[in-house]
């Protein structure tokens, strides 16, 4: 009885937290209340069946088997408890979604003589979606062995029944409006990255929403008593919802906090919440709400303000002058027309939102969820080729947006390429909704236990042998290997090895645990131009093929399914021109790029929602991934990065060697899932070299949504990303738009911590911070720090190649701090000395969850999060900053213990070669 008495004893310790019991996920404790139930007289039976009924996950969690297992005992009669009866047990195998409970049903379709029994399991049957192969098989070989239920089923699934006869969408839904806060919203504000551990306790986890302000969950729970018939709707007022990343633990706590139970029986596990933005959602995170079925609204109530001549208004400060449409103050009740596509406000139509109604999403919000629509397709699918017939038109038909005579974009062609289910023949412009199968999948440590979970709701099993290659990191938990990592990392190491993938730790222990970043593995683990790539993680932006950042259920759906839906993107086009300085860095071209770009379209962000096409040229995949990664902060959809001919094949040859290092390191699995990758590079590059299949290029007459051109010449000094955290307006705070020169600052503002790391540097900038610290003591006799200097690689491989190169021994003399894998710390640091401290590879302080900056601090940095709060917090005297800038600005910061002046910066990097980039001499060949 120990591990029942092990659960109750939680359950009063969850108590004590205003928790209710956590959802039982193991067969072991799952078979003893079980047996509580069959004993009569047993004095926990009562709260037994209690948990046994609405306390027990679905899926293919090793308690569902159990559960499953004895329901079917009960329909059969082969057990008896009064309180199930054989119809409330066929309607809890209803509700667990597939994997044990298919089974079961199956069994009772074809294995039992009953009739009755069986008509009853095949009516359940007829309104499930998670079938794979191995059932949709068993149903096949039955129907053709003259079967009648099984064809009858099979006829269900061509008719996709088990969605036309759910009810339809409400056409009306009243709302009750919240204001989140002013200004862009990141979802650290609804599930903040310190909390990343309890992300799969999910009750536990939503107390954490508005970063833990009670006085903020309150007023939404008194919005819900004073309209208990409305939704909540959670509003970013003059901002963005959801930028930074997919977060799909914030779209669940929106969902616990004001949507809907997706079933009775499944604790915690809430659908359909309704969100909107003054200026829409952030891509990434508008793609998570679809797969709960919710609702994203972009709300335009606030527009840019007109002269008479219709030019916008500037204030002094040259920004746009904004004028409120209609009022969302909080407390407002709206209505959401389905039906029309309309936003209403007391009674009258303010705004057209048709984009967040569209067909596809419709079918979303009727399934209650994106996940059922998908496996719905497939399903029906496969039926209709068991049976001979034409697929009928259930759902909506896809939408096909062909231009004759229009050239194509770069992610055009490879959405063309990767296309699954369209009009054959048919060429696909932007606008066009399409399946597309994916090439690499990866899964990140703070969300990867989120993924697993979605892939026992899927009933998932093993990765789709359509996929590549799928990567579970160690990256974002690098920092402090505290007991939250010991208890979630190598459960979930274990869970996704045996699904398949590549993982940073070997759960046999037989290879070394790794903790590189990512977005880096990931980079070099794509080995072709023409990849598509998802990934759990905003900076999921890989400078070979399109990577698109996705929430852990998009994740999930493309490790077990190979595919992804999606609109094709418009695109905007980078180009450059000009000569960059010799003292310029690379990160600076990356600024000066937001900042041209916003200049140039009268302070519209183009690049919000798109693809921003950057004809980056000359550039390998290590440094061009430099501006890929910033394109998330830019709120572009993803990037694409063209390259010449020889820059591709070097940028191959380089990622071909580093998976050739993780196979020597023993991370290759029984299908030889690397190996593959090596031989598609290999292949890869012989077509670039032959001509047989030249390098990514768009079509010289592609249309773009806009065209943005750099002037290398403009960029004459460091740029600076600033959090303007005292901005007059507050929708102008921690947002990526105010890019300033480094002489802004005049070399007097103080800066109390300097932070290289995280995804945004490679090998380079190590080799140049040890070439400064070498400078500046022939420059100045020594090296003395005026503030701490946090140093997180982004790879070990890194490290490797620096130790043989002689440059991690520079980096150690001046270090009083370095990272130890065979004692990784346990505490994480909350007082810094003036040193350099050499942290393992990882996220570190970028990410936030582990570590921070002491509150209050102002951070120079190389990371890319402004988000208030992310890295430094604020105190009650002074607002944390982090500004975003080089890795030579951040050194020297440091080193002074302020912002340098121009003249000091120069000096510091006399003779060192920071970036050698030019814009592409070549016109393209098409």
């Amino acid at each position: 009885m120990s591990i029942y008495n092990d659960y109750i004893k939680e359950i009063e310790e969850r108590k004590s937290q205003g928790l209710h019991p956590k959802p039982i996920d193991g067969a072991e404790l799952t078979s003893e209340i079980i047996a509580q139930i069959k004993d009569v007289n047993n004095p926990n039976r009562e709260d037994s069946l209690k948990f046994f009924i609405y306390n027990t996950l679905p899926g293919t969690t090793s308690a569902a088997g159990v559960k499953a297992k004895f329901l079917k005992e009960l329909i059969l009669g082969e057990s008896v408890v009064e309180e199930i009866s054989s119809d409330f047990a066929f309607e809890q195998l209803s509700h667990m979604k597939g994997g044990p409970s298919i089974k079961v049903l199956l069994d009772l379709v074809l294995e039992q003589k009953d009739i009755d029994i069986a008509k009853k399991a095949a009516e359940i049957l007829k309104t499930q979606v998670f079938l794979y192969e191995a059932d949709t098989e068993r149903l096949e070989v039955a129907m053709k062995n003259g079967c009648p239920i099984s064809k009858d089923i099979i006829e269900s699934y061509a008719q996709a029944e088990f969605f036309t006869k759910l009810p339809e969408v409400d056409e009306e839904i009243k709302i009750v409006t919240y204001i989140a806060g002013v200004g862009d919203i990141s979802t650290d504000l609804l599930s903040p990255g310190a909390d990343a551990h309890s992300r799969s306790d999910r009750e536990l986890h939503g107390q954490c929403i508005f970063e833990h302000n009670k006085d903020m969950q309150k007023e939404v729970l008194a919005l819900k008593e004073q309209h208990p018939d409305k939704r909540v709707m959670l509003i970013a007022e003059k901002g963005t919802m959801g930028v930074g990343s997919s977060r799909m633990s914030g779209v669940n706590n929106v969902a616990l906090w004001t949507g809907i139970s997706s079933s009775p029986y499944v604790p915690f596990i809430n659908i359909a919440p309704v969100i909107a933005g003054t200026n829409g959602i952030a891509p990434i995170f508008l793609t998570t709400v679809g797969v709960t079925g919710g609702i994203g609204i972009d709300l335009k109530n606030w527009v840019q303000k007109k002269d008479e001549n219709g030019n916008t208004i500037v204030d002094k400060d040259g920004e746009p002058v904004l004028e409120q449409v209609y009022s969302v103050d909080t407390g407002t009740v709206l209505t959401i027309n389905t039906k029309e596509k309309k936003l209403y406000k007391d009674g009258k139509a303010v705004k057209d939102i048709s984009a967040a109604l569209t067909p596809p999403k419709m079918e979303f919000i009727k399934a209650g969820g994106s996940y059922a629509v998908v496996f719905g397709k497939k399903l029906q699918t496969f039926a209709c080729k068991a049976l001979g017939i034409e697929v009928p038109q259930v759902y909506a038909a896809s939408k096909e947006v062909s231009i004759e005579g229009q050239g194509l974009t770069a992610v055009e062609k490879i959405f063309n390429k990767n296309a699954v289910g369209t009009t054959p023949g048919k060429t696909l412009h932007a606008g066009s909704n399409v399946r597309v199968e994916v090439n690499i999948v990866g899964s990140q440590d703070t969300t990867g236990l989120m993924t697993s979970q979605e892939l026992e709701m899927m009933a998932a099993t093993i990765v789709s042998p359509i996929v590549d290659a799928g990567y579970q990191s160690g990256c974002h938990t690098a920092s402090v290997w505290d007991d939250k990592s010991k208890a979630n990392i190598p459960r979930l190491m274990k869970f996704m090895n045996d699904f398949g993938l590549i993982t940073a730790r070997d759960p046999k222990g037989q290879y070394h645990a790794m903790t590189d970043v990512i977005h880096k593995v990931l980079n070099d683990i794509t080995v072709d131009d023409w990849d598509i790539i998802i990934g759990g993680d905003s900076h999921t932006r890989m400078s070979k093929g399109v990577a698109f950042g996705a929430d852990s259920g998009t994740v999930a759906l493309a490790l077990a399914t190979g595919e992804a839906t999606m609109p094709i993107p418009e695109s905007v086009k980078v180009t450059f021109k000009g000569e960059m300085k010799s003292f310029m860095d690379f990160r600076d071209v990356v600024h000066a790029t937001q900042q041209q770009m916003l200049k140039q379209f009268g302070g519209e962000n183009v690049f919000q929602g798109r693809i921003i096409e950057v004809h980056i040229g000359t550039l390998t995949s290590d440094q061009a991934f430099t501006f890929t990664d910033w394109t998330a902060e830019m709120k572009a959809k993803a990037s694409i990065c063209i390259s010449e001919e020889e820059t591709l094949i070097e940028s191959l040859e380089i990622a071909k060697d580093r998976i050739q290092i993780m196979i020597k390191k023993g991370m290759d699995n029984e299908k030889q899932m690397l190996q593959g990758l090596v031989d598609k590079a290999n292949n890869r590059i012989q077509e670039l070299k032959l001509g047989s299949k030249p390098a990514l290029k768009p079509d010289a007459d592609a249309k773009y949504y806009a065209e943005v051109v750099i002037d290398l010449d403009e960029i004459a000094e460091p740029m600076i990303a600033d959090p303007d955290v005292n901005n007059d307006d507050p929708s102008r705070r921690y947002t990526h738009d105010t890019i300033r020169p480094l002489s802004y600052y005049g070399g007097t503002k103080k800066v109390d911590l300097g932070f290289i790391g995280s995804c945004m540097i490679h090998k380079g900038d190590m080799q140049i911070l040890a070439k400064m610290l070498k400078n500046i003591e022939a420059q100045q006799g020594e090296v003395k720090f005026n503030a701490p200097l946090v140093v997180a690689p982004p790879t070990y491989n890194i490290v490797d190649e620096l130790k043989a190169e002689g440059d991690w021994e520079v980096l150690q003399k001046y270090s009083g701090f370095e990272f130890d894998d065979s004692a990784p710390k346990g505490l994480a640091r909350t007082k810094y000395e003036n040193m350099l401290y050499l942290e393992r590879p990882g996220c570190n302080l970028c990410m936030g969850n582990q570590e921070k900056a002491e509150p209050g601090d102002t951070v120079m940095a190389t990371s890319t999060r402004l988000f208030q709060g992310r890295v430094v917090r604020d105190t009650d005297e002074k607002k944390g900053e982090s500004l975003l800038s080089s890795t030579p600005v951040v050194v020297l910061s440091t080193i002074l213990g302020r912002t340098p002046t121009v003249e000091e910066y120069e000096k510091a990097v006399d003779g060192i070669v920071l970036t050698k980039f030019k814009p592409s001499q070549k016109q393209l060949v098409l």
